[in-house]
């Protein structure tokens, strides 16, 4: 009953989305699946720090990295401090919990020469998938989506008069991104050809598969990856790349930081400023270049 309560708690009082609240529920079965077979308890209510620490130990040893084995802790601290405020127990037994050290990854974007490679150099071939490829792209480097808010996307999202599309960010949060009128263009042929597919099963949703279905996310991963293993030689070639690119690319050419955050819809500025380590680069080079006395 409190996982239930829980769950709507998330979703209605704290706004997260489906997707977030799914990965909170599969980390509290899952310790809960440890607390039964290891400890023979079936509530986790009733669990106490020794035995969260054991579930801790056990997540580690499997291998998961400590940046994951925290994001899992996180997700039984909330559950907590959920029952704590609905009065269900007194005490969080993660209380004086103090998480995993997390090595810092400078995560590397692609050059602007990259990009450019993929949109101008590379011929997408004229099908409905090439089409969509090209778009899946254009609007990741053109608005700094994420992975999740491209596949939510829905037809309606797109105002072509006002130029603009609507995301649903995190916790059902809305922003308004503008749109580039080549990214337009190429939005206009997609919907034209999406609509000539010969079956289309969700029809509000504006990236299908080729029979009709709503893309899904390791699709989405495989398109970006596949196209910038052919650009790039960096070890990550991701959707999340793409969008960090976005928004390094935008600081280096001196947009506001501020504007920034708010087109990457981050709550905070800390969230954004991850993204300036390389913009502070490229600012040393011109720096080193300009300055009258640097010898």
């Amino acid at each position: 009953m409190s996982l239930s309560s829980f769950n709507d708690y998330l979703l209605l009082e704290k706004k997260y989305s489906k997707h977030t609240v799914n990965a909170y529920t599969k980390d509290l079965k899952n310790f809960t699946k440890f607390n039964y077979e290891t400890f023979n308890q079936e509530n986790i209510n009733k669990a106490n720090y020794s035995q969260i620490r054991s579930w801790i130990i056990s997540l580690v040893d499997s291998g998961l990295e400590n940046r994951t084995v925290n994001r899992k802790i996180s997700s039984l601290n909330s559950y907590y401090k959920f029952l704590i405020k609905t009065e269900v127990v007194k005490a969080n037994p993660l209380s004086k919990h103090k998480a995993l050290k997390v090595s810092k990854k400078v995560q590397i974007p692609f050059s602007k020469n990259e990009v450019n490679m993929v949109l101008d150099e590379f011929n997408f071939d004229n099908s409905f998938e090439g089409i969509r490829d090209k778009l899946i792209i254009e609007l990741f480097y053109s608005t700094g989506i994420r992975r999740i808010e491209l596949v939510q996307l829905q037809l309606k999202d797109v105002d072509e008069a006002n130029k603009t599309l609507k995301v649903l960010g995190k916790r059902n949060k809305e922003r308004y991104l503008p749109l580039l009128e080549s990214v337009l263009d190429t939005i206009k042929v997609y919907i034209s050809n999406r609509n000539r597919l010969e079956k289309i099963v969700d029809k509000e949703t504006l990236f299908l598969t080729k029979k009709g279905h709503k893309i899904y996310e390791t699709l989405v991963y495989r398109i970006i990856n596949n196209y910038f293993s052919k650009a790039s030689t960096k070890v990550k070639k991701s959707p999340h790349i793409l969008r960090h690119s976005f928004a390094t690319h935008l600081l280096n050419q001196g947009a506001d930081l501020n504007a920034v955050k708010e087109l990457l819809g981050h709550s905070s500025l800390a969230a954004t400023q991850v993204y300036t380590h390389n913009s502070i680069a490229e600012l040393k080079k011109v720096y080193a270049k300009s300055h009258p006395r640097n010898k």
